[in-house]
């Protein structure tokens, strides 16, 4: 069990580390030659740049001390540590690619792919149980003490940091830089979300039994039967309840078939499953 623990544990530090490369590298290939930013503290970070050409990697770590202290009281040692390293990593990789380029000269793709690259690193880093500071935390900290919606404070901070940027730097950078946030922001939710998305299926069905034991024999998923009544017939009916991956569905459609053609199937799109079998397992 510890050893698989360590091995779970060993596998997050190494995505982290790799988000954390995509976005240093997409901030100083695509976004600091252009003249965009990104969203959250690192945004306000090159913003600070542009103004007083202040080093970003030391400016990010500088912006998150204060967090860090917070959240380590709030949000528990799990996750600082891993958004340490996340941080810490991004600021190395600040460091590293500080003088790399690519050869593109169109400013809104370069805000198109810079959120599409910052996204995928962020994304991954906040996949693995890690974040890269800044709005992050602060959302989370919000959310604990007043319930407040994690997103919409995210989209609350970058609406105020593309403000200041449009006032202090140009209108026209804050506005390559929203096409980018919004971007880097659809990729993280894509990320979180896993392109292999989810459903809940309920199977009512007089052979419920039958159906169960062939979806389990094929799919080895949990399933659970959930026990109605007909409001026409007064008959106590016995409902079948599982989630499953979309690749997964055919397989469901064809065993209901099978077992029994007038069944009737109800599959409902589900956002976020946590439990065996679909997530990753604490790691401390």
């Amino acid at each position: 069990m510890r050893i698989k623990k360590t091995r779970r544990l060993l596998v997050c530090i190494i995505y982290i580390i790799i988000g954390s490369f995509l976005y240093s590298f997409a901030v100083n290939t695509l976004f600091i030659p252009h003249g965009l930013f990104s969203g959250g503290l690192t945004g306000i970070a090159i913003i600070l740049n542009y103004l007083f050409s202040l080093p970003t990697e030391i400016t990010v770590i500088i912006l998150n001390i204060p967090l860090f202290i917070g959240s380590y009281v709030y949000l528990g040692r799990r996750f600082v540590y891993l958004s340490i390293l996340g941080i810490i990593s991004m600021s190395f990789f600040l460091y590293l690619t500080r003088n790399w380029t690519m050869q593109i000269q169109d400013t809104m793709i370069a805000s198109i792919f810079g959120g599409l690259i910052s996204g995928a690193g962020a994304g991954i880093v906040i996949k693995n149980r890690g974040s890269l500071g800044g709005t992050d935390i602060i959302s989370l900290l919000i959310n604990k003490f007043f319930s407040f919606n994690v997103g919409g404070i995210t989209a609350a901070f970058n609406f105020v940091i593309l403000g200041v940027a449009a006032v202090l730097l140009n209108l026209e950078a804050a506005m390559f830089s929203m096409v980018g946030i919004y971007v880097s922001s659809k990729v993280v939710d894509a990320i979180q979300a896993g392109f292999n998305h989810k459903k809940t299926v309920i199977i009512v069905s007089d052979l419920s039994d039958e159906i169960a034991q062939e979806l389990f024999d094929n799919l080895q998923r949990g399933i659970t039967f959930l026990h109605g009544e007909g409001a026409y017939t007064r008959q106590d009916k016995k409902l079948i309840y599982t989630v499953v991956r979309t690749m997964e569905l055919s397989k469901v459609r064809e065993v209901v078939q099978k077992v029994d053609p007038k069944a009737f199937m109800s599959i409902i799109d589900t956002r976020e499953v946590e439990g065996k079998g679909f997530s990753v397992e604490d790691i401390f």
